[in-house]
């Protein structure tokens, strides 16, 4: 019985942990036209995160960099247009905004993105330092040409 728990212990010394100083990025283009907004906020948030990778370490921020266009044209699935709310507090008494999704989806498309991302992420310094990797538009043009993103199929 000794002999196989210590048998165990042997292969673990091979489990590689990665530092945040070998990490290497590569840049993504998530188109998100007529896609469900779930379906682009999670993998969105799973490649913000790392997790796609086989180096994945969940306390070091290995994850690549985002780019979600057409944010205008997502799609939200059955009555979340009218039913789904997001709100708002200033902190003063009074001081609560509500606007449900379609008013999101018209006005503040790029927004509505990044919260769903943002959910999706780790709370915490961590979560903070991966959603600085998103870059989220409202069109289909995006400020990183120069990256060479790859095109990231749902």
């Amino acid at each position: 019985m000794r002999k196989r728990f210590m048998k165990g212990i042997k292969n673990m010394k091979n489990t590689y942990m990665q530092k945040k100083e070998t990490v290497e990025r590569k840049w993504y283009v998530i188109d998100a036209s007529d896609k469900p907004l779930g379906r682009v906020a999670t993998k969105a948030a799973t490649y913000l995160r790392g997790k796609h990778k086989v180096t994945y370490t969940p306390y070091v921020d290995c994850g690549d960099y985002i780019i979600i266009t057409n944010a205008s044209k997502v799609k939200l699935t059955g009555n979340k247009l009218n039913d789904k709310m997001y709100y708002d507090h200033s902190g003063y008494p009074g001081g609560l905004r509500e606007r449900n999704a379609k008013t999101m989806i018209e006005n503040y498309p790029v927004e509505m993105v990044e919260r769903a991302v943002k959910g999706m992420l780790p709370k915490g310094p961590l979560g903070r330092q991966m959603y600085k990797k998103l870059f989220v538009y409202a069109g289909e043009e995006h400020n990183q040409q120069a990256q060479k993103p790859e095109k990231l199929d749902l």
